[in-house]
């Protein structure tokens, strides 16, 4: 094969793709054809239409992608294209059984891509790899739980073991997960959310006093105005554009503001429509605002310089009976300068006065983000200016109007719910520990962030992940990898191969779960669990697909079996009756959990049910001064030397998270590669690269260290001048462990100063 094509072993050539134009439009024919494709490919003709016909269905399963909301109204086929890839990876034929272990040294696997482990199928039995050896070997469910119990209980400290969890676990599951490991003795409970929307979380408690967003799906549909921030729902919330075109369709006019082009908020085929298949669409952008990276908080400062200017723009009597802080954000506002937010941002000024005026003309305005917003170091500071500019507004509390983070993973935002946090409130502690009868821990656990440098130094022994692909997710990979062998055990509840496998501590352990498809049956009777959407909405989930294999136990079993296994007759928790049925823990979750009073019942309506929202509900904000808080930080933004540009990490078409579905990304043009950097022509010629040359990335950080990842195929892009864009996770290389956000701690994967060297040279 050509060099195009393959490499030895199989893999793949990821650094040289077919390159055309981007695309001016999302979805439609080509990718309901796309998306049936990969489905066949995956799970054959009669599973895909049993599978997809379910998903996302009242009666059905949630779509283990993202976490956009299903809304009242659902169509029969209630998916997107990269759900289906999401639902066709889960419910794969493909089996990765003992016996490819055995064909597989561990070190062999570690050599392999994220697509290829991938693409080897679904996990049937746990697994083993003993310290010093070269292969993982099959293990029974119970000498697992032994192995897992015996190391945790050598620990000096409950404290050197960290519990992490991925954005697929349940609510009964995470619930059940936080609890062991309270009971167990720490709070070490990193989560998912710690490299996404934590600075959402952060900026919206400080200022709200609720870390989630104030709007639900009908909100967006009532808004006269949404200005959609550093986010691409056209390939990570594909579900989203369909409410985007109904808004529009009601008279929403529609703000993008992004370094990149996107062709899913240029114009959108909507294939549950006709006229989406064979028309030409809906144009969803009124005003595109190409962005500079980094840029978005002094944009937001100098809109809201502009609104308070505005004789009669500012909702007075909002801000006096339900704000505080006003007089010294005004103040600060007031000093914003022209010339350094145009520099900022690398808009013109027209385009940023034209902006202004679709602000003014608007009566309920949202702003959705996502993380373009919330991965640079001023991520919190630059969401609290999104909400100062709600607040002038008027547009907390108000139908059709407010804050819509919008979340990745599909129950990441219940996760958080459900107690996955290492600074639990007290008041969480307190309803634990009456319902359980345990004293629970109170010191603060860490973060993930955190938790690799208590690995990196010998602070942590034992790391365990439920779910997720730590190792490719997260930062600094060279000191990820090393701080991960640094363990005495790595454990990982996954339902298929990948990274975090072949990056293990002195021992390890591979715990196959069911998936989301799949049924659960345990104590004689079906099971089902719940999640909780990007907008607070909490409904049932029931698999429906046969399990790959019947060595599979679900998260919830896991824990359970787990917590018995380790804790014993210290605890008083009836983990068995909980593993049995989970309507038993969820009438646990009613009592520890506001707002899920009368669990069971309310779940078992179509559709679930609303969590509240004081700040939507009632414009009550429990913040310390009982008001919504204006801020007044600093405006930042990164500087870049010459000769250097700013680097975002993004995901392709034919990806979620880490899972690789594929190697193309048609939206944006590129097929069959992934190895790819995207620059402005104008950039790249003033560097001196032609377009197809291959080029090595480094970064530059602050402490005069250097990161590298080689061998980039350069792509003439339209991005913003001074910018660049490449996939994740193959650029995680880049980011600094201690590039962070304030406040949150979380990656700064979007803002990384790079210099580009041919590679060679």
């Amino acid at each position: 094969m050509s060099r195009a094509s393959s490499q030895s072993g199989g893999e793949p050539v990821q650094d040289a793709p077919a390159v055309g134009p981007p695309a001016e439009v999302a979805a439609g024919l080509p990718a309901v054809g796309h998306a049936l494709r990969m489905a066949r490919a995956e799970m054959g003709v009669r599973r895909t239409a049993l599978t997809l016909l379910r998903v996302n269905q009242k009666d059905g399963f949630d779509c283990p992608g993202c976490a956009w909301p299903e809304g009242g109204r659902r169509h029969t086929a209630e998916f997107c294209e990269n759900g289906a890839k999401a639902v066709a990876e889960e419910a794969t034929r493909a089996r990765v059984t003992p016996a490819f272990f055995a064909r597989h040294p561990v070190a062999e696997l570690a050599e392999r891509s994220g697509y290829w482990l991938g693409k080897r199928g679904r996990l049937t039995h746990p697994m083993y790899l003993a310290a010093g050896a070269t292969h993982y070997t099959p293990v029974s469910w119970e000498q697992a739980f032994t192995l897992i119990a015996g190391e945790l209980h050598a620990l000096a400290d409950p404290d050197e073991a960290v519990f992490y969890t991925s954005g697929r676990t349940s609510n009964e599951a995470a619930f059940l997960y936080q609890l062991f490991a309270r009971e167990f003795g720490t709070n070490n409970l990193p989560d998912c959310s710690n490299m996404c929307h934590e600075s959402s979380g952060a900026a919206l408690t400080q200022t709200l006093g609720v870390g989630k967003g104030s709007v639900l799906l009908e909100d967006l549909h009532r808004a006269d105005l949404i200005i959609v921030a550093g986010q691409n729902p056209g390939t990570n919330h594909p579900r989203m554009l369909s409410a985007l075109e109904e808004a529009k369709r009601g008279g929403t006019r529609i703000i993008t503001v992004n370094p990149l082009p996107e062709a899913g908020m240029t114009r959108f085929k909507n294939p549950q429509r006709p006229g989406g298949l064979l028309g030409s669409g809906t144009a969803l952008t009124d005003l595109f605002l190409q962005i500079r990276i980094g840029g978005d908080q002094a944009l937001f400062r100098l809109l809201n310089k502009l609104v308070i200017e505005t004789e009669g723009a500012v909702d007075a009597d909002f801000v006096a009976a339900h704000t505080d802080g006003y007089e010294t954000f005004a103040r600060a506002a007031a000093a914003t300068d022209w010339d350094e937010a145009l520099a900022a941002t690398g808009l013109p000024r027209e385009r940023i006065e034209e902006a202004l005026r679709m602000v003014l003309a608007s009566r309920r305005t949202v702003v959705c983000w996502a993380m373009g917003l919330t991965q640079h170091a001023h991520s919190v500071a630059t969401i609290r200016e999104v909400v100062n500019l709600l607040l002038l507004r008027g547009d907390i509390g108000r139908p059709g109007a407010g804050v819509c983070p919008v979340r990745g993973h599909s129950n990441v935002q219940g996760d958080r719910t459900m107690g996955i946090v290492e600074k639990p409130a007290p008041a969480f502690l307190d309803a634990l520990e009456r319902e359980f009868g345990f004293t629970a821990p109170r010191a603060p656990g860490y973060d993930t962030v955190e938790s690799i440098r208590a690995l990196r130094d010998g602070r942590v022994k034992v790391f365990f992940a439920m779910g997720g692909n730590f190792v490719a997710a997260s930062p600094d990979t060279a000191v990820t990898e090393d701080a991960m062998r640094r363990a005495e055990l790595t454990v990982h509840v996954s339902t298929k191969l990948n990274r975090s496998h072949c990056v293990t501590g002195a021992r390890a352990l591979i715990l196959p779960t069911l998936g989301r498809s799949e049924r659960d049956v345990r104590g004689g009777a079906e099971q089902f669990v719940t999640v909780e959407d990007s907008m607070g909405m909490v409904h049932a989930s029931r698999g429906r697909l046969a399990p790959a294999h019947p060595e599979l136990l679900s998260e919830t079993a896991i824990v359970a079996r787990l917590a018995r296994r380790v804790l014993g007759e210290r605890s008083t928790t009836p983990w068995e009756e909980f593993e049995r049925d989970y309507g038993r823990v969820r009438e646990r979750i009613a009592r520890v959990i506001p707002g899920f009073e009368d669990f069971n019942t309310r779940v078992a309506r179509p559709g679930g049910f609303t969590l509240p929202h004081a700040p939507r509900d009632e414009r009550r904000f429990p913040t310390a001064t009982g008001r919504a808080r204006f801020t007044a930080a600093p405006v930042v933004w990164p500087r870049v030397p010459e000769g250097r540009l700013l680097l975002q990490t993004l995901r392709s078409h034919d990806q979620y998270n880490t899972t690789i579905y594929g190697l193309d990304d048609r939206y944006r043009g590129i097929k069959g590669g992934r190895r790819v950097v995207l620059v402005h022509p104008g950039d790249a010629a003033a560097l001196g690269l032609p377009d197809g040359c291959l080029a090595d990335l480094t970064s530059e950080w602050r402490d005069g260290s250097e990161r590298t990842a080689h061998g980039f195929r350069v792509v003439h892009y339209p991005t913003a001048r001074g910018c660049a864009a490449a996939y994740y996770p193959e650029t995680n290389v880049l980011v600094p462990l201690d590039a962070t956000a304030e406040d949150s701690n979380t990656p700064a994967s979007k803002s990384l100063v790079i210099r580009l060297t041919p590679t060679g040279r």
